[in-house]
């Protein structure tokens, strides 16, 4: 019997980034699902980011995020980066920009890999990795009436 290791499924596929965007219309974790899916994932990971009503001890009211032109390209590089690192079958990553409110998704990214460890890992650098590098910025408005701008996701 060969080793598991041999495997094709054990390795990473060949173009395993499948789906990428910034939208301006509400995200579906459904649709980040089905693109990382693949028959020799034994693991997928999801990352749902949401409008939280707090922040830093304030409350949030609504809040809104734009971004830079480059913003995509650089979801794309940062992906492929990622998945050079892992044995990634498949990954996926959208991030929402405009006005949201509480509770809204603001960005969704899956990974599916031969194992789940490899897949938690993955979705873990893949999530925190855009939220440094990817130009997008939230602009926050406060109960108090104050507001602020964070910077990259």
């Amino acid at each position: 019997m060969a080793s598991t290791h041999d495997h094709p499924g054990e390795r990473a596929a060949e173009d395993p980034v499948r789906l990428i965007g910034i939208r301006d219309t509400p995200l579906s974790v459904d649709e980040v699902l089905r693109a990382v899916g693949d028959d020799a994932a034994g693991g997928t990971a999801l990352f749902v980011g949401t409008v939280r009503n707090h922040d830093g001890g304030a409350d949030v009211d609504e809040l809104s995020y734009s971004c830079h032109p480059s913003a995509e390209a650089e979801m794309r590089r940062i992906a492929e980066k990622v998945a050079a690192d892992y044995p990634v079958r498949a990954m996926a990553a959208v991030h929402r920009v405009g006005d949201l409110a509480i509770g809204d998704l603001a960005v969704v990214v899956g990974v599916s890999c031969p194992h789940r460890g490899e897949a938690f890992e993955a979705c873990r650098r893949l999530i925190d990795d855009l939220k440094h590098e990817v130009p997008i910025w939230k602009h926050q408005r406060f109960s108090d009436g104050t507001e602020e701008w964070v910077g990259a996701c």
